[in-house]
């Protein structure tokens, strides 16, 4: 899921060598901190969050199969 999560973000933004997930695990659940630049915070939620919406979607869709809860937290 880091890793999955890391394409995805490097693909959105335009500084990818500041990409970078933190994992924290859980029992149940695992929380992806994703840290960007500054200025591609905007680029990672989109407008009306609707891109930070689609990441957690498809990152939720990969826990899953591991039996896991994923959380994405967006931070910069």
């Amino acid at each position: 899921m880091k890793e999955l999560l890391e394409v995805l973000a490097q693909a959105l933004v335009d500084k990818p060598e500041e990409v970078n997930v933190s994992v924290v695990e859980g029992e149940r659940s695992v929380i992806l901190q994703l840290h960007v630049a500054p200025e591609d915070v905007g680029k990672v939620i989109g407008k009306q969050g609707r891109i930070a919406k689609a990441l957690r979607t498809v990152v939720k869709a990969a826990a899953v199969k591991e039996g896991k809860k994923a959380i994405v937290e967006i931070i910069d």
